[in-house]
C-alpha cells in the first residue's frame, strides 16, 4: 500500500517491540459493517480506553470504520500484542453478541462461523491478529496518522476527516473532542516539510 508521501507500506508482522510505535489494523467477521452501529463503536471505545491503561500504552490516533479498525499506539512498557488485542477485541465482541442474542436473536446468523464438524461459533472479529506494522520515524508516523484519518473520506462516508465521529482527526485540528483522547504529547514532531494535512484545511 502506498503512503501519502509516496513510500510503500509493507504488509508484515512486527515483533512485540517497545521501542517503536505500532499501526494496528483488524477487521470484523467477514468484513461485515458491525461498527456502523454507534452502540458498538461506543463499546469499542470503552474497551480501547481500558486496554490503554492496563497495557501502559499511549494512543496516538484511531479510526473505527464500519468493517475495520485502525489504531496507532506507542507502548511505554514491553508490549504483548496478543494480550493487548484480546483486551481490545474480546469485551466488545461479547457485549455485541450478547446484546443481539437478547434484543434481535434473528440477526445472530450474520455472526455465525460454522465448522466442518458441525459446531457453530459466533464471531464479531475476523480470526487472527490482523496487521501490525512498526513505525520508527516521524515522517512515517505522521504519514500513517494522516492516511488513516483520510480513510472515511476515501470510502465516501464524509467529505472531510473532521466530520467523521469515530476518529481522532477532529481532535488533531482542535475542532472537537472525540470518543477517545489521543496522547498527542508523546507523538514526535512532524518533519519541517510536512504538508499533507494542509490539503484538508
Amino acid at each position: 500500500m502506498r503512503l501519502p508521501d509516496g513510500r510503500i507500506r509493507k504488509r508484515r508482522r512486527s515483533s512485540n517491540d517497545a521501542d517503536s510505535a505500532h499501526a494496528l489494523t483488524f477487521t470484523t467477521w467477514r468484513r461485515q459493517p458491525f461498527l456502523a452501529s454507534d452502540r458498538a463503536c461506543r463499546w469499542l471505545a470503552e474497551s480501547i480506553e481500558h486496554a490503554r491503561a492496563r497495557h501502559h500504552l499511549d494512543l496516538w490516533a484511531f479510526v473505527m470504520m464500519p468493517d475495520h479498525v485502525h489504531l496507532i499506539i506507542w507502548p511505554r512498557a514491553e508490549l504483548n500484542l496478543a494480550k493487548l488485542l484480546a483486551s481490545v477485541k474480546l469485551p466488545v465482541a461479547r457485549r455485541v453478541i450478547a446484546h443481539v442474542r437478547q434484543a434481535a436473536p434473528q440477526r445472530l446468523a450474520v455472526f455465525e462461523d460454522k465448522q466442518p464438524n458441525g459446531a457453530c461459533a459466533h464471531r464479531f472479529w475476523q480470526r487472527g491478529g490482523g496487521y501490525d506494522r512498526d513505525l520508527r520515524d516521524a515522517g512515517t508516523i505522521h504519514a500513517t496518522i494522516d492516511y488513516i484519518h483520510a480513510n472515511p473520506v476515501r470510502r465516501g462516508l464524509v467529505a472531510h476527516p473532521n466530520d467523521y465521529q469515530w476518529s481522532s482527526a477532529a481532535f488533531f485540528t482542535g475542532v472537537r473532542e472525540g470518543p477517545l483522547r489521543p496522547d498527542v504529547a508523546s507523538i514526535p514532531s512532524p518533519p519541517t516539510h510536512w504538508r499533507f494535512w494542509s490539503v484538508w484545511s
